[in-house]
């Protein structure tokens, strides 16, 4: 369950103050009332997680000088303005500088505690991409499998355990899900960082080519080998070999890369000397080896050589919690990568990464970020079908409908008039469908 918002509440009448309180509290809301402005912002600052509601009128420091004194060093914190009717055109200007919305007496509970809810959800986006940008400022392109949920940890710390040693790896995990990047730790957290990574897709190459490929040749050996060329297995003496698809190896180089691994020498076609290598071999997989079914025709012997340590990369699907770091971690990278302003996460973003499956993985993850970077990346503001869930058709309609008209407020900057022109339906009926559907107009209002 998710901690309720914090209110910090502010108003000199005490009955009012008091009745207040208890109505935002059986919303649910965390509140502390406050008799005066200055008492509540000594315990104000820009970690606080919720929303001020503050009467206008009150001696001393009143709620327009709380509101200038509070932008001084956070002008994202909500703040919502109890006002008189008097004080109405005060509270319009006020808006205009930035106050989040005001209230004029008398007000409904309901009004009071909608509005706050919205300035609480706001607020809540907010401290959430500041928490993502301060993770995210700490990392740069050498930052190794960001996450911060257990399957993560425990994976970063078998790779301490085992980097330092010569051990053969292998690394199973879904396409995306980072193997090369598994690849790449092990071979710069070793002796060996000072030695070449070589990395050769299996899958990538037909069977005429591989074989040259891995072994090397020497010229004539074959139609074609004009000159001698060193095979990745020998370039990467010294370093670490990745095999990435190990999998789709063909079964005669199988026979032959299990002497390697067995011998540690190597033979290049064309030739009888036998040359001898040091390196360390990480072979990466989509299916389980294991598992003989998929298996497939890969050699057994050759699978229980390299498991001597199986490492495997959860899909995203599986550390829901790490998407939003890594998404944060991505569109900065690309921010500076298109040398584009990074923009905040808006909820539709949020809620896509957090609903979206990610069959890609990291991979799919990273290219979203850099569309929504760039800006290329469609509204994903449009309704999900929801009859998994059982949403029945008015249901679905009354969402859609909903989604229309946030859509138009953005479009328009939460300008009434020119929304209603686009929507084609009355002021009134406006004004009852945002109350119906618990639209906050002025949250879509250009601050200028």
């Amino acid at each position: 369950m998710a901690a309720p918002a914090s209110v910090f509440l502010i108003d000199d009448d005490k009955d009012l103050l008091k009745a207040t309180a208890q109505t935002l509290s059986l919303a649910g809301f965390d509140v502390r009332p406050f008799s005066t402005g200055k008492e509540a912002l000594s315990q104000l600052d820009d970690s606080f997680p919720g929303v001020v509601v503050s009467d206008i009128r009150m001696p001393g420091l009143d709620g327009l000088q709380l509101f200038d004194r509070i932008s001084g060093f956070d002008r994202e914190l909500p703040v919502i303005l109890i006002t008189g009717h008097g004080d109405i055109p005060m509270a319009v200007k006020a808006i205009q500088s930035g106050v989040y919305d005001f209230l004029a007496k008398p007000f409904a509970a309901e009004r009071l505690i909608q509005c706050v809810r919205h300035a609480a959800e706001k607020r809540g986006l907010v401290m959430e991409n500041r928490r993502l940008r301060a993770v995210g400022s700490e990392a740069d392109d050498g930052l190794p499998l960001i996450g911060q949920t257990p399957v993560m940890e425990r994976l970063r710390h078998m790779l301490r355990q085992i980097a330092s040693t010569d051990v053969d790896v292998l690394v199973t995990g879904e396409t995306g899900s980072g193997k090369e990047v598994v690849a790449s730790i092990l071979h710069s957290w070793s002796r060996r960082s000072t030695g070449n990574f070589v990395a050769l897709n299996c899958g990538a190459l037909p069977e005429q080519v591989i074989e040259s490929e891995l072994f090397g040749h020497e010229a004539g050996a074959f139609t074609g080998a004009q000159k001698k060329r060193v095979g990745r297995i020998e370039h990467s003496s010294g370093g670490t070999l990745f095999l990435d698809e190990i999998e789709s190896m063909p079964l005669s180089t199988q026979v032959q890369m299990l002497r390697v691994l067995e011998m540690r020498e190597v033979t290049p076609l064309g030739t009888n000397e036998v040359r001898p290598v040091d390196l360390r071999v990480v072979a990466a997989s989509k299916v389980d080896l294991g598992h003989p079914d998929q298996r497939s025709i890969f050699r057994e012997d050759l699978y229980y050589r390299l498991n001597v340590v199986t490492l495997t990369i959860p899909p995203l699907r599986e550390r829901r919690d790490d998407i939003p770091l890594l998404f944060n971690y991505f569109v900065r990278k690309a921010g500076r990568r298109f040398d584009r302003e990074v923009p905040d996460l808006p909820r539709a973003v949020v809620d896509h990464l957090r609903d979206h499956s990610w069959p890609g993985n990291v991979r799919e993850l990273s290219h979203y970020a850099e569309r929504f970077v760039l800006g290329l990346e469609p509204s994903i503001a449009a309704p999900r079908t929801d009859s998994a869930n059982g949403a029945g058709l008015p249901e679905r309609l009354e969402r859609y409908e909903a989604d229309i008209i946030r859509e138009t407020l953005i479009e328009f900057g939460g300008d009434v008039q020119q929304t209603i022109a686009a929507l084609g339906i009355p002021r009134k009926t406006f004004y009852d469908k945002l109350q119906r559907h618990g639209i906050v107009r002025i949250d879509y209002a250009e601050r200028r």
